[in-house]
């Protein structure tokens, strides 16, 4: 294990801080490679238990080339992708070996350029058959659903069924977040984290479906951490991104919708979501983005044909389980409002009741097998992100891993930089001064909560990034002609980002770095787009930094190891002038290492320290520094004209 923790900090072999800035390792890794399984490629899912997963995020022959230039960006982390279906997707217990081999030598290459690696078991919404990624398509039918019914039954917005390119709003932008308050996701997540007390009678081969579902995610984890054990550069493993709750704490008929005050589209109460998931029309509003707000543009049917999705001789589980009925004139109404927020006259806690003990059982799990794993884990992002106050009772030796977006850019997908709408506030910034000063209060807001556990612990800002076809993707069409100016919003909007986690201290692994991504097809998931490589701008193969988007914006100086403690740090992006300042400690032998890359400094650079000696080797772009004494020293490069 090459970084151990102490308090917020990554300490390496030598005693030496380590600031952890990464990225997200791939986009395209959250489908099969082959069959090919981009979103875009229509499919009634019927081939699900025969996919493979070997080649995400590359194929092995291609390994090199895409290590070798996020080394060359600066970058020494990896959070890399890995969904429960590359690993089970066949069937419950069938692990699939192929990819486990090719896991463990594509992880193999990565420990060759020392990138600190985290395993990050990904998932959205679930499972592609519920418009997502992550979990095989079994899980489904284990627990009574038909996924050949999600779509036309309107319980879950699926673009392998939905996208029409001839009609851009058949499939709309950002739909994931309403697509969890629909009821394929409000059913699955609900019974993975609390089917013990609200779904008693669901049992999959004699046991509740909540133990069967976990236990099956834990034992497919298992596999892949036998696998990487003896690699010295795995530091760990996330818990599960993006865990949601379905509806724990949520009342049936939804009257507490401030909840979901984020989602765009279809915007499902629960009552509304188990109801046409059991074949019954529903009117549902629709909210689309409005200037700086989200609005009810209008309402709809939805299931008009009455599709049920709960496949032949199972029945209902949430009527089984009394949370609704059929009046004496047949029509549907509530039984149990408060089925999911309140159990034996207690309120329910998602974080302390459901998602802490799971932590705590996966983090045991994996440290049978590597004792020292560092775990990630992420909280209930809406509440951790409005500063709710939650107990946190997890385990030793773990990081907070939660994600940051501007939530402006990435929803209107235009560079909302000198006008932004703050999504812990719900109101408007105007000016580019207060716009990067509330990027940097949320990301201080993220690390407060660190401080307060176990008596602080690093925080590391998992994801966080923006679209690269901003503008209906103008950079496309300009990048081949005026490279210099493609690139230019993003750049700055970058720039902003990098400036707030500078502020902060913060370790990061941005989203995202996909290898097959394309100006067409983005990251070949449900039209995203946030990959900062694509093969469509790779102009010159022999050119390292070609196929890089915005490169000037993330590729930035940074210090890499630290000999002592970190005090500040910031680069001004326009002057070139990067600063740092550090409280030295002597007895430590090794240098302190800044990663100083030649795309800010093509001319080369001035140097000025406090104290110490400077060896610059400009070929792997760092610069080293031996300090002879303790106490604060300051680091000062500036470019040369």
């Amino acid at each position: 294990m090459k970084l151990k923790i102490k308090n917020e900090w990554f300490i390496d072999d030598e005693g030496r801080t380590v600031l952890l800035r990464g990225v997200n390792l791939g986009g395209s890794s959250k489908v099969p490679f082959s069959p090919n399984g981009a979103t875009h490629f229509k499919t009634d899912f019927s081939d699900h238990r025969n996919v493979s997963f070997v080649g995400r995020p590359f194929p092995l022959k291609e390994a090199e080339e895409h290590f070798s230039r996020l080394k060359h960006w600066g970058f020494n982390c990896l959070r890399f992708l890995v969904t429960w279906e590359a690993v089970e997707h066949s069937g419950p217990g069938e692990y699939d070996k192929e990819y486990l081999d090719y896991l463990e030598e594509v992880l193999k290459i990565a420990e060759s350029y020392s990138f600190y690696t985290f395993v990050d078991p990904h998932q959205d919404v679930w499972s592609r058959m519920s418009g997502g990624d992550g979990a095989p398509g079994w899980t489904f039918e284990k627990v009574g659903l038909d996924i050949t019914k999600f779509d036309t039954a309107e319980a879950a917005l699926v673009m392998q069924y939905r996208y029409n390119p001839n009609d851009p709003k058949s499939y709309p932008h950002l739909h994931w977040i309403s697509n969890s308050l629909r009821f394929a996701n409000g059913t699955i997540w609900t019974l993975f984290f609390g089917g013990k007390h609200f779904a008693p009678s669901c049992k999959i081969d004699g046991i509740n479906a909540q133990e069967y579902l976990q236990n099956h995610y834990y034992n497919a984890f298992k596999q892949v951490a036998i696998r990487i054990k003896d690699n010295p550069y795995i530091i760990g493993f996330d818990s599960l991104n993006e865990p949601y709750q379905g509806w724990i704490e949520r009342l049936v008929d939804g009257s507490d919708i401030e909840g979901f005050s984020e989602a765009l589209g279809y915007v499902f109460k629960p009552i509304d979501a188990m109801l046409t998931g059991a074949g019954y029309t529903r009117t549902i509003p629709y909210r689309e983005i409005k200037r700086l707000g989200i609005k009810v543009i209008r309402e709809d049917e939805m299931n008009k044909n009455g599709i049920s999705c709960w496949l032949d001789g199972h029945s209902d589980i949430w009527k089984e389980e009394g949370v609704w009925h059929l009046n004496d004139e047949g029509d549907p109404i509530i039984l149990k409002n408060k089925y999911f927020k309140n159990r034996n006259g207690k309120e329910v806690d998602f974080f302390n009741d459901y998602l802490t003990p799971f932590i705590a059982k996966y983090t045991k799990i994996i440290r049978e097998i590597i004792p020292k794993a560092i775990i990630f884990f992420e909280g209930p992002a809406e509440e951790l992100m409005k500063s709710k106050e939650i107990n946190f009772d997890v385990p030793k030796n773990v990081v907070q891993a939660g994600h940051w977006y501007d939530g402006a850019t990435l929803g209107k997908k235009r560079p909302m930089i000198k006008v932004n709408f703050n999504t812990f506030t719900n109101k408007p910034v105007i000016g580019r001064k207060n716009v990067r000063d509330m990027f940097i209060n949320q990301l201080g807001i993220i690390k407060n909560i660190s401080s307060k556990i176990h008596g602080g612990i690093p925080t590391l800002i998992g994801e966080f990034g923006l679209p690269f076809n901003l503008n209906n993707g103008e950079a496309y069409q300009k990048y081949k002609l005026e490279l210099d100016i493609a690139w230019k919003s993003h750049i700055k909007l970058l720039s902003m980002y990098y400036d707030a986690l500078d502020a902060n201290l913060l370790h990061s692994t941005q989203w995202n770095y996909t290898a097959d991504n394309t100006n067409e097809w983005g990251d070949l998931w449900n039209l995203e787009d946030l990959s900062i490589f694509s093969r469509d701008q790779q102009l010159n193969p022999n050119d390292i930094n070609s196929g890089g988007r915005a490169i000037e914006g993330f590729c930035r100086p940074h210090f890499i190891h630290c000999s002592g403690i970190p005090l500040k740090t910031d680069f001004t992006f326009r002057e070139k002038t990067f600063n740092f300042e550090f409280d030295a400690d002597s007895s430590i032998e090794a240098p302190t290492i800044i990663y100083v890359p030649h795309i800010q400094y093509p001319n080369g650079y001035k140097i000025k320290v406090s104290d110490g000696d400077i060896d610059k080797k400009d070929a792997e772009q760092l610069v080293f520094l031996r300090t002879k004494k303790n106490g604060v020293h300051a680091i000062n490069i500036t470019k040369i004209p």
